[in-house]
């Protein structure tokens, strides 16, 4: 059964082009269907489109029509789809409200009216379907980024809604959290848009796929049909793209060498726990492991931004960090302003690192005007621009379409070739890296890919 429609949508933001361009679909009962395209395509406008949230929240330019178990949205507001409609958002930190993680996934149930009896059963049941049980009583404000994705999930999922709409809901999880995650929107048993860059797992869980381009649909197929049309049109879009083989770094200088760091947030467990690790010129170290291993606060010990509990760390030369969600740190009104922050205005070499990340476009651009991924390229280009000694990244693939991710690996292995030293906290395992370095894991493990 039809469940909602799209009618020659058309949409743009407040003085900027299109970003839809006369779409038309339909999505019924059930079924999962990803939704594939570069960054800035048109895909979070799609799903606030089916939302309500386009033309409601963001104001523009709208034209055609999207009904929603009924409801024209040209009519129905947001508040009136909720209990319809659920949305987890590319930006989980910008989506969650209270600060303890069991009263977040109840929120959502105490707006709808939801008896008061049902209320804590359903949102212990939905922080059990992700895997997240154990983390009811923390604070949304100290658990890592994937773990809060998995929080805004169970929000959703407690709504039990017949239309789930997810924008990129995997960037930041490992590949347990990933697996439980698809897992339990397929046992769900509601209709699934996916918006997602991870687009094996995308194909794998999909029943149908829709393909944005420009703002355009260019593909509505059965997964199948899709897989075929993707090998031959956008052949990064058909499966999982494998890393280019590193040879093994020539040891350059120590860069950042840290021997036996422990760290803790307030009165809180150790979140690192006697961890050494070292990084060198010219070579690409991945750091690795699940969810809540202390990634982020490792990375940001390496840059200078935490001090450790116990233990030592020796820098050499400069470093600069790139956060896990750039866009909340961004203070300039245009893309260029926010890159030459890091070279004393000097525009002429913010433009130059804006163009070697493909967002000439931006220079004039707000920063909050962009895609996800486009602000996290806007990121890189910030802090790479003025040639530090020691890149720290913190997830840089979240919300990078597979065309960029390609130019990011190359971007990469040109910074280690200069003399970089590069350390990348992630979950792709695409990256090019020299060494792996996993942590809960008792050693480290060289690689050559």
């Amino acid at each position: 059964m039809t469940l909602a429609r799209v009618d020659s949508l058309s949409f743009a933001y407040p003085d900027g082009p299109p970003a839809l361009r006369d779409v038309s679909l339909e999505l019924r009962d059930g079924e999962i269907v990803a939704l594939l395209g570069p960054s800035g395509s048109g895909k979070s406008t799609l799903l606030r489109a089916l939302a309500g949230l386009v033309p409601h929240f963001h104001g523009g330019r709208f034209s055609g029509r999207v009904v929603v178990d009924g409801a024209d949205t040209r009519a129905a507001r947001p508040a009136e789809l909720a209990g319809t409609v659920a949305t987890v958002f590319q930006d989980p930190e910008d989506q969650v409200v209270m600060s303890i993680v069991e009263n977040e996934v109840a929120f959502g149930l105490e707006n709808l009216g939801a008896p008061p009896e049902t209320i804590w059963p359903r949102a212990g049941a939905a922080l059990a379907a992700v895997g997240v049980a154990g983390l009811r009583a923390r604070r949304t404000a100290e658990i890592s980024g994937g773990e809060l994705q998995r929080v805004c999930l169970a929000s959703a999922l407690a709504l039990e809604p017949r239309l789930l709409l997810l924008d990129e809901p995997t960037s930041q999880l490992d590949a347990g959290g990933a697996e439980a995650f698809l897992a339990a929107i397929a046992a769900a048993g509601c209709a699934v848009v996916l918006s997602e860059q991870r687009v094996g797992r995308a194909l794998d869980a999909a029943d149908r796929v829709l393909y944005l381009e420009e703002g355009r649909l260019l593909l509505d197929a059965p997964v199948g049909e899709a897989r075929a049309w993707l090998a031959r049109n956008r052949a990064r879009y058909a499966g999982v793209a494998e890393p280019a083989a590193l040879p093994a770094a020539a040891p350059g200088p120590e860069l950042v060498a840290l021997a036996g760091v422990t760290f803790a947030y307030g009165a809180g467990p150790p979140v690192l726990d006697g961890v050494s690790l070292g990084v060198r010129r010219g070579e690409i170290v991945a750091l690795e492991g699940r969810n809540g291993a202390g990634k982020s606060t490792l990375a940001r010990i390496a840059a200078g931004l935490l001090e450790p509990s116990s233990g030592t760390v020796r820098r050499t030369g400069r470093a600069v960090y790139l956060s896990q969600d750039p866009g909340r740190y961004m203070v300039r009104e245009t893309g260029i302003e926010e890159v030459a922050l890091g070279v004393a205005g000097d525009e002429r070499r913010a433009a130059a690192a804006l163009e070697r990340f493909g967002l000439a476009f931006a220079a004039c651009r707000h920063p909050r005007d962009l895609s996800s991924g486009e602000r996290e390229r806007l990121g890189l280009a910030a802090v790479s621009v003025s040639d530090p000694d020691l890149l720290v990244l913190d997830e840089p693939t979240r919300g990078i379409d597979p065309d960029r991710k390609e130019e990011l690996s190359a971007w990469l292995r040109e910074r280690a070739a200069a003399g970089c030293g590069l350390l990348v906290a992630t979950h792709d395992r695409s990256l090019p890296a020299h060494r792996r370095v996993r942590l809960g894991a008792p050693r480290e493990v060289p690689v050559a890919v």
